[in-house]
């Protein structure tokens, strides 16, 4: 067999089989999804991108002979470092054929890089960081992954453990058809218009008036909602400005609510329609014409992922989600949507997991997050 080689990327060309290496590691999988090739470039930090303002990354590929096999990006996070005073690095963007001995000379150029410049464990896959795609996929491999999860073959976690990562902690995708709306428990219905009534709160879709705005408004509740939560940190002022122009097109108004208290904004729901058949379709290249066949007639769009329900902490034990997902499923059943997944949840989110599994949502799909500390049992 062939030596193993680890090349570092520095090379546009380089970076170009970074990118297009998962198109052979997938191509008789009928479930994985291509990326958006420009947004994986920025993302890696390839294109310019707010989180490397004060991070940075280094990626590496890894060759048998003149083939291609695996690739790793190992990442310092400056807001994780700088919210949890740990020198704690990352790796993201795995990829590798069922190869140990390529996985392990990954792994071990990403820990080099990663000790060189200070970090003193590793979590992962962040892709790069839990504000994006996250996660290693370890249940749920026979059907395709909702828009932004991520898919990945089923030999992926012996290769990460085999060099070394235990589990810290798990996140669920729970689905559900709209359908099953009609067998929810009338008590819910009971508790929303209680809650409604006795605290004056109003639910309101997204205004088109006022896009970035109102973009900028749901990311600043999402940052200030999360604070307390497994592995959170906030997006940047730049990141925040950036994820408003990049979602511009893509969020639906009308599956993007915000509930209201006198006024203020203090809880929202934000949902992003399932756009990864169309970005198969057109093999993830938004130019010349690819960003039309992404974004034409969303009302065909049929399949739905609720991201995210957030309420900021003094509000968080009003039953404001249950309202705002009450008024979601009626928006639901007017796009004509057939299903939803509701994902990531942490596993340590047992409000939101029974939340949901009351509301008759089932878990699908099981990711894993990881690090080379001692293993959680």
């Amino acid at each position: 067999m062939p030596e193993i080689a680890i090349q570092p990327v520095e090379t546009r060309s380089q970076q170009k089989r970074f990118i297009r290496l998962p198109w052979r590691i997938y191509q008789d999988d009928p479930c994985w999804m291509p990326p958006l090739i420009m947004s994986q470039e920025e993302l890696l930090g390839f294109r310019p991108h707010p989180f490397y303002e004060k991070s940075k990354s280094r990626s590496f590929l890894v060759t048998r002979g003149s083939r291609d096999v695996g690739r790793i990006t190992a990442i310092v996070n400056a807001g994780h470092i700088e919210r949890y005073k740990e020198p704690r690095g990352f790796f993201g963007f795995f990829e590798c054929d069922d190869d140990p001995a390529a996985s392990r000379a990954l792994f071990q150029a990403a820990g080099d890089w990663l000790h060189a410049q200070g970090m003193t464990s590793i979590r992962g896959p962040a892709n790069p960081t839990l504000n994006y795609e996250c996660g290693l996929l370890i249940e749920g491999f026979d059907t395709p992954p909702f828009f932004m999860m991520t898919h990945n073959r089923p030999w992926y976690a012996h290769l990460v453990e085999d060099a070394g990562f235990g589990r810290i902690e798990d996140m669920y995708a729970f689905w559900g058809e709209v359908s099953m709306l009609g067998t929810l428990d009338p008590k819910l219905a009971t508790m929303v218009a209680g809650v409604k009534e006795r605290f004056g709160v109003t639910i309101r879709p997204l205004d088109r008036s006022r896009f970035a705005e109102e973009v900028r408004m749901f990311l600043h509740i999402y940052n200030e909602s999360l604070g307390g939560t497994w592995g959170f940190v906030p997006l940047t002022e730049h990141e925040v400005d950036h994820m408003a122009a990049s979602l511009k097109y893509l969020i639906a108004p009308e599956l993007t609510l915000v509930a209201e208290v006198n006024g203020k904004p203090v809880g929202a729901v934000f949902c992003l329609l399932d756009y990864n058949p169309r970005i198969k379709a057109i093999n993830g290249r938004l130019f010349p014409f690819g960003f039309l066949r992404l974004l034409w007639n969303k009302k065909a769009i049929k399949r739905l992922r609720a991201i995210s329900t957030n309420v900021i902490p003094e509000y968080q034990a009003w039953g404001i989600g249950l309202v705002l997902m009450e008024a979601l499923a009626h928006r639901f059943i007017a796009w004509g949507l057939e299903e939803v997944e509701f994902s990531w949840v942490l596993e340590s989110n047992h409000l939101s997991k029974r939340t949901l599994e009351r509301g008759g949502a089932i878990v699908t799909k099981k990711y894993r997050m990881y690090q080379d500390d001692p293993p959680v049992s």
